[in-house]
């Protein structure tokens, strides 16, 4: 039974490929020829395409949870250099970044000095500091944090400062009706002057 026009046919009518069409072998598709009949046929369900096979997530996605939990990252997985995989500049600035949040954090909620502050940050540009931990270890041993201060107190204090901000905003409320466009005055080009032979 061989089918190939009428394959063909469905193919064009449904807007697929060949190799998607399915036809349900009868002696009325056999007899179909024209494409009203194939139509006809396709909205009884003799014949209908195939979805599209499509990559699966499924195995990505179980790779991803894997590496969340550490795992898939040994000495066998990896193929770039050390600085390849994570270039030096991505390094520093995970590594500042929040030893400056820190610092300033810690400045608003006055725990420290003015003057330490300026010392300390040029200290955190030095690279001084291996991390948030070992810059608080040095506040300690050098007696620069003020008594009484707590990393909470220095948090609230950051958040009541930035609503008194909010606070002596003024809010502006905008017309949301449009000004109607000015007419432009039409440009005239002056005549030139015709040079003398």
């Amino acid at each position: 039974m061989d089918m190939g026009s009428q394959k063909k046919i469905a193919a064009k009518i449904m807007k697929c490929g060949v190799s998607r069409v399915r036809i349900k072998p009868s002696e009325e598709v056999e007899e179909s020829l024209t494409r009203e009949d194939i139509r006809g046929l396709i909205q009884k369900g003799m014949i209908w395409s195939v979805q599209k096979k499509g990559t699966s997530k499924f195995a990505s996605k179980k790779k991803l949870e894997q590496k969340k939990k550490g795992r898939m990252r040994g000495p066998g997985r990896r193929k770039g250099t050390k600085g390849a995989r994570k270039n030096d500049k991505t390094k520093w600035i995970e590594k500042v970044r929040p030893l400056r949040r820190l610092l300033s954090e810690m400045r608003e909620g006055s725990q420290i000095a003015r003057q330490d502050y300026g010392i300390l940050y040029r200290r955190i540009k030095g690279g001084f500091f291996r991390n948030k931990k070992h810059l608080l270890y040095y506040l300690k041993e050098h007696d620069m944090l003020k008594e009484g201060t707590s990393k909470k107190s220095t948090k609230e204090a950051v958040k009541k400062k930035a609503a008194a901000k909010v606070a002596t905003r003024k809010i502006v409320k905008k017309p949301l009706a449009r000004k109607p466009a000015k007419e432009k005055p039409e440009k005239t080009r002056p005549k030139k002057a015709k040079a003398k032979k």
